[in-house]
């Protein structure tokens, strides 16, 4: 069984042939309606109570190349340059990536064991008096119930609250959608992406000023769309045409697709409970996550190579990827950044940095959750993860 599977039924497959046949007859192959349908849609996906800070109103998207495109972006509106941005230590290259890019500083944090992101202790741990912006990365589509807090922290210091949303298409908490809980978000559309349109990003904000300076940035820094007058350093970060129809026909299956992937979630949280020592992420009181992966973290000292190795080998069951195996300040490219890299402040405090996000990344697991999984291959993917892991308690 694959990690991931690309879910488009036929029906979308012949209406995205159709509308970019037609796309390629009229030769309008960017910066056209098809991107602006898809911008109006994704921000009425993620339309909700309290969008975003207080005065402003309902939500802007703005279609980009990618995700980290939108995060690079978003930063270079807030004006990072020469500041610290924080990130967990537990997310993906291109959070931390997206703050260098626009002329900021790394500073890594830890995260909460419970929701594997930040928490009002760990920002305010990696605070520096430069400070200019927190960068919230929802895991795996789940939203911490402390996003509120920290948004709190932010407003009181007046830093920027960022949220990385590449996971949470869809997400939720305590009905608020992901991308209304900070300053502006950004989105991912890549194919294994609960909603994809091949490559692309969207950048979902409340600030009339985020988004005209989005839409100048993505355009290379252009004042005017059709004119040659430059007045920011921008750079080629436009959407498709045809990467937005393929978006905005896929955007519908949005709800039915996260249906599935709570229903394949429910069935692996039951037989979960029957093993013990193999503890699955919860998803937290008034969090509606859109299950992008299914965490489980394993008892110390467990062989995650074996385990993964195992699963595939014997039983064809392949782990999704993790979220993620090496944490950031662990990545050669950010090594000046690490807390115990010299002239850190940890440096020689003697314990490992950021414990938490440490641990988790060398212990959890995600099972592969599709959106239209079949309940046979969801009781093949239980089935195995009970073999694999009653051989791994025997050891």
């Amino acid at each position: 069984m694959q990690a991931a599977r690309i879910v488009f039924p036929v029906a979308d497959r012949e209406e995205i042939a159709a509308t970019t046949a037609e796309i390629l007859r009229t030769g309008a192959l960017t910066l056209g309606p098809y991107t602006r349908q898809f911008e109006a849609a994704f921000a009425g996906a993620h339309s909700g109570p309290n969008h975003g800070a207080p005065g402003h109103g309902a939500p802007r998207a703005v279609a980009v190349s990618s995700g980290t495109a939108a995060l690079e972006i978003i930063l270079r509106c807030i004006g990072v340059a020469g500041r610290d941005v924080i990130v967990p230590a537990n997310t993906f290259f291109a959070t931390a990536e997206a703050a260098l890019r626009a002329g900021g500083r790394p500073v890594f944090a830890d995260i909460d064991a419970r929701t594997f992101a930040l928490s009002p202790q760990t920002v305010t741990a990696a605070l520096t008096p430069q400070t200019a912006a927190v960068v919230l990365v929802h895991i795996g589509g789940l939203i911490t119930p402390q996003a509120g807090e920290l948004r709190q922290i932010c407003a009181d210091r007046g830093i920027a609250l960022v949220e990385d949303a590449a996971h949470a298409h869809g997400s939720s908490y305590a009905g608020q959608p992901a991308g209304s809980f900070g300053t502006a978000a950004g989105f991912s559309f890549f194919p294994t992406k609960v909603i994809t349109c091949g490559e692309g990003g969207m950048i979902l904000t409340a600030s009339q000023d985020i988004e005209r300076d989005a839409r100048i940035y993505r355009d290379q820094g252009k004042g005017d769309v059709s004119a040659n007058h430059h007045v920011r350093h921008g750079y080629a970060w436009r959407m498709s045409e045809q990467a937005a129809v393929t978006g905005l026909v896929h955007l519908r299956r949005l709800d039915e697709f996260i249906r599935r992937r709570r229903e394949v979630a429910a069935r692996y949280d039951e037989v979960l409970a029957g093993l013990d020592g193999l503890q699955p992420l919860t998803e937290p009181e008034g969090c509606r996550g859109n299950y992008y992966k299914y965490i489980a973290i394993l008892p110390e000292g467990a062989d995650r190579a074996r385990f993964r190795r195992q699963l595939a080998e014997v039983y064809d069951v392949r782990l999704a990827g993790e979220v993620y195996d090496v944490p950031l300040h662990r990545q050669p490219v950010f090594a000046e950044f690490a807390p115990d890299a010299p002239g850190q402040p940890s440096a020689r405090s003697g314990r490992p940095p950021l414990p938490v996000a440490e641990d988790l990344c060398a212990r959890h697991i995600c099972l592969p959750v599709h959106s239209d999984m079949t309940a046979d291959e969801v009781d093949q993917v239980c089935a195995a993860v009970c073999a694999v892991y009653d051989t791994l308690a025997r050891v």
